[in-house]
């Protein structure tokens, strides 16, 4: 338990959601300070060490080396989380990794174990599940308010154009990031887990249309729950001509939820048969967002160093992440092999 001072933070690369991860240290700086960044980049590395005042590395070894830090922070390439994370575990730092915690199902077990085996804390981020609009239908999940659920929609209609894949080498790759299952959809794919509970088997198609990547940047799923529910996952980054909709539908038998807008931030529909209190908190839970990636990165933070500080739980933790793992690697395989998969997997 980290008593009497600040928890110190260092980051593993300074890419795209980096400045969500800076930013959120920022907010909390009066319990929480950044002194280390890690990027083999030297320009971006010059950025984010002159915007932080943290110590620069240009090599994870050297950083692991020589800093403080109590928990490391990954937001490298997904396919690098695994290798990093276990390095980290064994530097005896807690680690926090970015959305998809790996690219394959058996890393990420390795992930958790080699946090398990040096004592450390795993975090995965699942921001979006901090936002309003979701915690309102998550205590109305809880509450029982829906009855039995019969129908679950989500859609991922975003676009992310040729230039943003080529951005880096990595991006699109099997290797190294997965496609808009793995990576833009991640956090939707969460959601059918945390919201409606255990999977039974999906059934899934994967297409790459239109982007020059590896991986595919469009899919669809049907889906089966063990308690009978059923459901649809369609995904695609072909959206013209910017993000439209980041959306999940719930029909059940005494309620009827869709929580739509961009990415899950706005409550558009929101009918039950009996009325509660919080339902006078829908207007106020919607929010105007440009990205997204939302506001949670902030209230996640709050969450781990607490945890760290004062012995609170986990929101998500390793195990937490594998749920989702193990549901998008079922999905990628059942794509590949053109059969229903059954869960939970066997290793």
């Amino acid at each position: 338990m980290i008593e009497n001072r600040k928890v110190k933070f260092a980051l593993v690369g300074t890419g795209r959601i980096a400045n969500n991860h800076i930013g959120a240290i920022e907010k909390h700086g009066d319990r929480c300070e950044l002194v280390d960044i890690c990027d083999t980049n030297p320009e971006v590395l010059k950025a984010a060490t002159e915007r932080t005042g943290a110590r620069g590395h240009d090599n994870i070894e050297e950083m692991l080396a020589n800093s403080g830090a109590d928990i490391v922070v990954v937001t490298t390439p997904s396919g690098i989380h695994p290798r990093q994370t276990i390095q980290i575990a064994r530097a005896g730092k807690h680690v926090m990794t970015e959305k998809p915690m790996a690219t394959r199902w058996q890393d990420a077990v390795d992930m958790v174990k080699a946090c398990d085996d040096h004592g450390v804390q795993l975090f995965v981020v699942k921001q979006n599940r901090q936002n309003a609009t979701l915690q309102l239908l998550k205590k109305a999940m809880e509450a029982g308010r829906f009855g039995k659920i019969y129908n679950v929609a989500v859609n991922v209609f975003w676009t992310r154009p040729q230039e943003y894949y080529d951005q880096g080498g990595w991006r699109g790759t099997w290797e190294f990031d997965g496609g808009a299952f793995m990576n833009q959809a991640s956090h939707y794919i969460d959601l059918l887990d945390w919201l409606i509970g255990p999977m039974e088997s999906v059934m899934a198609y994967t297409a790459t249309q239109e982007r020059n990547i590896e991986a595919e940047d469009s899919g669809v799923a049907a889906l089966r729950w063990r308690s009978g529910a059923m459901g649809t996952l369609n995904v695609s980054m072909l959206t013209y001509p910017k993000n439209y909709e980041g959306s999940i539908t719930i029909i059940g038998e005494k309620g009827t939820v869709r929580v739509g807008g961009v990415a899950v931030n706005e409550i558009q529909h929101w009918e039950f048969e009996d009325e509660s209190p919080e339902d006078a908190n829908i207007k106020e839970a919607s929010y105007e967002t440009t990205s997204v990636y939302g506001f949670g990165h902030p209230l996640y933070y709050d969450n781990v160093i607490n945890v760290l500080t004062r012995g609170e739980k986990p929101l998500t933790d390793g195990r937490s992440g594998l749920k989702s793992m193990e549901l998008l690697t079922a999905l990628y395989r059942s794509a590949r092999d053109q059969q229903r998969v059954a869960l939970p997997l066997e290793l």
